[in-house]
């Protein structure tokens, strides 16, 4: 997301500008390392440009500049964007999903970095405790009720067996690894 006094009318025109001022463009993250600021690293990383970071305590503070326009460029939750945009306070050039948003079908090739929500539990959690705990699941998000709310609050649901949730974390523990060591992140 961008503030909409920047002009920016797609993402190709941001990415553009981007790349003809190598670092003058800066982004909000609430912190190294975020899923956010892995986001917006995954995007440069695609788009073939460099931005500088700027921190925030959280979420909120990095949208209320992003929205004041201090700042450049936001990824954040579609759920959570998807306000300002129908609002008019924030223009939305990008989704980097697996798939487009059904709200925001805008995007940008190789840029792909979800921000997803899952259930966990214990490793030794009993099979049938897990097989029950995602019959359950998968049952609430049929229910039209939570379906309609959701798709209101632009979150695609992605649903998987418990098989494929842990294939999906285990190639999302590698993708942020990949991410962190390419952007020289150091932990501590």
């Amino acid at each position: 997301m961008v503030p909409p006094a920047r002009g920016f009318k797609t993402a190709a025109e941001f990415v553009a500008a981007a790349r003809a001022k190598p670092a003058a463009m800066n982004f909000a993250t609430p912190g190294v390392g975020t899923g956010l600021h892995l986001s917006a690293l995954r995007f440069q990383s695609s788009a073939g440009f460099q931005a500088v970071p700027v921190m925030f305590k959280g979420g909120p503070e990095a949208m209320a500049e992003v929205t004041a326009g201090r700042i450049d460029f936001f990824f954040a939750p579609v759920g959570i964007a998807l306000p300002h945009v129908r609002e008019g306070t924030l223009t939305a050039l990008a989704v980097n999903g697996f798939k487009r948003s059904a709200a925001l079908p805008a995007g940008f090739a190789n840029a792909e970095y979800p921000f997803w929500i899952g259930i966990f539990v214990p490793a030794k959690t009993p099979r049938d405790i897990v097989d029950r705990l995602h019959s359950d699941s998968v049952k609430a998000l049929a229910n039209p009720m939570v379906r309609d709310k959701l798709i209101a609050l632009g979150v695609d649901p992605m649903q998987m067996t418990p098989t494929e949730f842990d294939a999906h974390v285990e190639k999302q523990v590698a993708v942020d690894a990949a991410l962190v060591k390419q952007a020289g992140i150091k932990t501590q």
